[in-house]
């Protein structure tokens, strides 16, 4: 096999040279015309500045696993969530391309000593709300200028579930806390950052039947982020988050953890009223034989048993399931 790569001897060294000087060889040379070529000069990409967010890029793709339980209960369907690689942008760019009525929750992150920001689109609100309540899933008018109390309890519900989940995807990087500070509807009362401030935006599509796809965002400032850049560049393994759990199964183990009450009936003896006037206390009543133990679970017979004892206590022993 001969090798396609060799280097330059001195003479075709010194010949290049010579035909970029005079021209006959240019820059361009052995480019495909057809290809649309921009400059790009080397650190002016601001993802350079955390690195390739690797990490943050497995958080968001976890994350956005994690967070379906939350809106499954709500729109009774396992809904599609597609994260956005991470933007950043200064502040005052984002908020430009949001609406005056908007969503805004600001939370704090201890281990980070900085905050974030949870958007949240009015209309996916207002179908959260119709479904969660029993309506169908479908779009709805936006034009209104404020949250109804029960709306602001959806958002408040929505936000916890994403803070836990949010907690628990990034576990495998490190343990953070977030705590609920502050709720606006108009971007320009939500005091995250300075607008000159350069955020790091993490955007999430949630795909719907039949109606246009919803989308919220989570933004972290820069500054919040520089402290664990290195961390941020890291291969994070995933070997501690286990809870990634669907949403029936969740529901068949909280059902099987439902308490009810069980009882056992030894027998039912017949006595007329006229004896049942005459009895007195330490009088004894003679059961006739005993043919099997009713087992109720909730008022309701589930089992012929048997009575018996188990370490010095009195027991009954299922039979027969009826």
């Amino acid at each position: 096999m001969s090798n396609t790569s060799r280097k330059l001897s001195s003479d075709e060294v010194s010949a290049l040279m010579e035909g970029l000087q005079s021209g006959e060889i240019t820059a361009n040379s052995g480019l495909n015309n057809d290809v649309e070529v921009t400059d790009f000069t080397f650190g002016s990409d601001n993802l350079e500045l955390l690195g390739d967010y690797y990490a943050l890029r497995l958080i968001n793709e976890r994350f956005a696993r994690l967070v379906r339980s939350i809106f499954l209960p709500m729109i009774r369907l396992q809904p599609k969530i597609n994260p956005f690689p991470p933007e950043v942008k200064t502040y005052d760019e984002y908020s430009a391309g949001l609406n005056s009525f908007m969503s805004l929750s600001t939370s704090r992150i201890d281990e980070l000593r900085g905050s974030m920001l949870l958007v949240l689109e009015p209309s996916f609100i207002s179908v959260l709300t119709n479904c969660y309540y029993g309506g169908k899933l479908a779009n709805f008018p936006s034009a209104k200028a404020e949250f109804t109390a029960t709306e602001d309890r959806i958002i408040e519900i929505v936000s916890d579930g994403i803070t836990q989940c949010l907690e628990t995807a990034w576990k495998d990087l490190m343990p953070i806390t977030i705590k609920h500070q502050s709720r606006e509807i108009n971007p320009q009362f939500a005091t995250l950052v300075e607008s000159s401030d350069s955020v790091i935006i993490c955007s999430f599509v949630v795909q719907l039947p039949n109606v246009d796809s919803a989308s919220f965002d989570i933004i972290y400032p820069l500054q919040t982020l520089k402290p664990i850049a290195s961390l941020l560049r890291s291969r994070v393994q995933s070997d501690v988050i286990n809870d990634d759990i669907s949403w029936r199964e969740r529901l068949e183990k909280s059902v099987l953890n439902i308490p009810l009450p069980v009882s056992a009936i030894l027998s039912e003896p017949s006595v007329s009223l006229s004896n049942l006037v005459q009895f007195k206390e330490g009088d004894v009543m003679n059961l006739p034989p005993v043919d099997g133990v009713d087992f109720f679970v909730n008022d309701k017979i589930l089992f012929k048993a048997e009575i018996g004892e188990t370490n010095g206590q009195v027991a009954v022993s299922l039979k027969n399931r009826l």
